[in-house]
C-alpha cells in the first residue's frame, strides 16, 4: 500500500505548537485566526523540509540508508539549538537530541520514528517511492501527479503527497520540526525541557529498544513520554492517546516433505504443510475471530465505568468500516474502543510454495506463518506465548527450535518449527 500524506497538516501543527506550551497561565497566548496562520505559513513552508526527509530510504533492513537519516535528523535538531548524541545498540544507534528552557523545570521525552516498512517500487503509480510526488483526484477519482511548483500559489486541502513512510512515520518528524520553527518565529520558549530519542528500527519491532532505555535510563530520564505514532481519529482530527499495545511476535513453520513433490504423483500421500498450516491458524479462532485458546482473554474485564469512558470518544463504527472496507467486526469487542482494550492474534503473512506466474503443481516441503501478539497491560506476553505452544502441541505437533534433524523428521508426523520475540509491551 502506498504511504500518503494529506495536507491537512495545520491543524496537526497546531496540535504540536499546543503540546509545546504556547500558553500562558492556562490561557492561550495567540488568538486562534494567529494561531491558524502561524501553522499553516510553518506547515507551507516546510513542505520543502518533509520533501527532502521522504527522499532518503529508510528501509530498517539496509543500515547504510538508516545512516543517512541519521545524519540528516543531527544536522535537523542541531540547527534548532538541539544537542545530540548517538546511543549505541548492537546494530543501528538510536539519537537522542535535548535542549533546556527552563532551570529546574520537568522534562518532557518524545519518542519519534524514522524508518519504514520494506517497499516494492514496482507497485507504486511513481517513479519511486522515495522520490515524493504531489498528487490531486482527477473527476474519475484517479491519483494524478501534479507539480510541485504549484505549491507557490497556496495549498488545496484536498492534495496529496505520495512517498514512502510519508504517514508512518516521517509525517510527524517534519511537523514536529515545523512547530519548532513557528514557536521560534515569535520567541516563545516553552515552559519545560524537551529530550527526543529518535528510532530508526521500529518496523522491526524495535528489538534493541528495551536494552536501551535500560542501558540509558540517566540519558532518557523525563517526567513524562509523549510518543508521535499511531493512528489518525476517523475525524482527521489531531488525536491525543492514553496507551498503547504492546507486541511479541511468533515464527511458525510446519514441514513436508524434505522437498516439494510432484502433486500429480504424490497428492493424497504425502502430507501438505500448507494445508496443515491452514488448519494449525484455523483452530485457535472461532469465526467471530475471538481467539479460542483456553485463557488468551484472562484478566481483561471492561466494567460499566470502563465502558462508560470507552464510549464518550466520539467513533463512527459504520465510517470506521466504510473506510477500511469491511462489512463485519470481528467479535472481541462491541466497538473499535473496546476491541483494542484485548490482547490480538494476528496472523500477518503467510508463505508456501508459488503463486501467480510461477505456480507450480507441488506439494510444498514447507509452510511458514508470522504472527503477531499485540499485548494490553493485563497480558503477560510470555504466558501468551506459552498458551500458544500448549495449543500447538495439543493439536498433535512436535515442536521444534532448532534445524530440523533427519531423525526427527522420519519420528515425528507433524512437526513444527517455532520462535518467539518481545518487542515491548503495553
Amino acid at each position: 500500500m502506498q504511504k500518503l500524506y494529506t495536507m491537512k497538516r495545520s491543524t496537526a501543527i497546531i496540535f504540536l505548537l499546543l503540546v509545546l506550551g504556547i500558553h500562558l497561565h492556562g490561557q492561550t497566548a495567540l488568538q486562534n485566526d494567529q494561531l491558524d496562520q502561524l501553522a499553516t505559513e510553518f506547515g507551507h513552508q516546510h513542505l520543502t523540509t518533509f520533501k527532502e526527509l521522504l527522499s532518503i530510504p529508510n528501509d530498517a533492513h539496509y543500515p547504510k540508508d538508516l545512516e543517512k537519516n541519521i545524519q540528516w535528523c543531527e544536522s535537523a535538531f542541531g540547527n534548532r539549538g538541539f544537542s545530540t548524541r548517538r546511543l549505541a545498540t548492537p546494530t543501528v544507534p538510536l539519537l537522542l537530541a535535548e535542549q533546556s528552557f527552563t532551570e529546574g523545570g520537568k522534562t518532557v521525552l518524545i519518542y519519534l520514528q524514522l524508518d519504514g516498512q520494506p517497499v516494492d517500487p514496482t507497485k507504486w503509480h511513481q517513479d519511486h517511492p522515495f522520490v515524493p510526488v504531489l498528487k490531486e483526484r482527477d473527476e474519475a477519482g484517479i491519483w494524478r501527479e501534479i507539480s510541485w511548483d504549484k505549491l507557490a500559489d497556496g495549498v488545496h486541502p484536498e492534495w496529496r503527497i505520495f512517498g514512502r513512510s510519508a504517514s508512518d512515520a516521517k509525517g510527524p518528524v517534519a511537523m514536529f520540526l515545523g512547530a519548532l520553527d513557528a514557536i521560534t518565529s515569535i520567541r516563545h520558549k516553552p515552559d519545560f525541557n524537551i529530550k527526543i530519542i529518535m528510532d530508526f528500527e521500529e518496523e522491526l519491532g524495535s528489538p534493541h529498544l528495551p536494552e536501551a532505555v535500560e542501558q540509558y535510563r540517566k540519558e532518557l530520564a523525563a517526567d513524562m513520554l509523549i510518543i508521535f505514532d499511531g493512528p489518525r481519529h476517523i475525524s482527521n482530527e489531531p488525536t491525543l492517546t492514553f496507551g498503547a499495545r504492546g507486541i511479541a511476535t511468533v515464527t511458525l513453520t510446519v514441514f513436508g516433505p524434505r522437498a516439494p513433490q510432484h502433486s500429480g504423483h504424490y497428492g493424497n500421500y504425502a502430507p501438505n504443510p500448507a494445508v496443515r498450516l491452514a488448519q494449525l491458524i484455523a483452530s485457535m479462532k472461532d469465526d467471530q475471530g475471538r481467539v479460542v485458546i483456553p485463557g488468551f482473554y484472562d484478566g481483561i474485564h471492561l466494567d460499566k465505568a470502563s465502558q462508560a469512558i470507552l464510549a464518550k470518544v466520539p467513533d463512527d463504527e459504520s465510517v470506521i468500516q466504510k473506510s477500511i472496507g469491511i462489512a463485519q467486526i470481528d467479535g472481541v469487542g462491541q466497538t473499535y474502543q473496546e476491541a483494542i482494550q484485548y490482547p490480538s492474534l494476528n496472523v500477518r503473512g503467510l508463505s508456501s510454495g508459488w503463486i501467480g506466474s510461477k505456480v507450480r503443481t507441488i506439494i510444498p516441503a514447507t509452510a511458514t506463518a508470522e504472527i503477531d501478539i499485540r499485548l494490553v497491560p493485563e497480558s503477560n506476553p510470555e504466558r501468551l506465548i506459552q498458551l500458544v505452544r500448549q495449543h500447538i502441541a495439543k493439536e498433535g505437533y512436535y515442536i521444534i527450535d532448532h534445524e530440523l534433524t533427519e531423525e526427527e523428521r522420519m519420528k515425528h508426523n507433524k512437526i513444527v518449527f517455532m520462535r518467539h520475540e518481545i518487542s515491548y509491551h503495553a
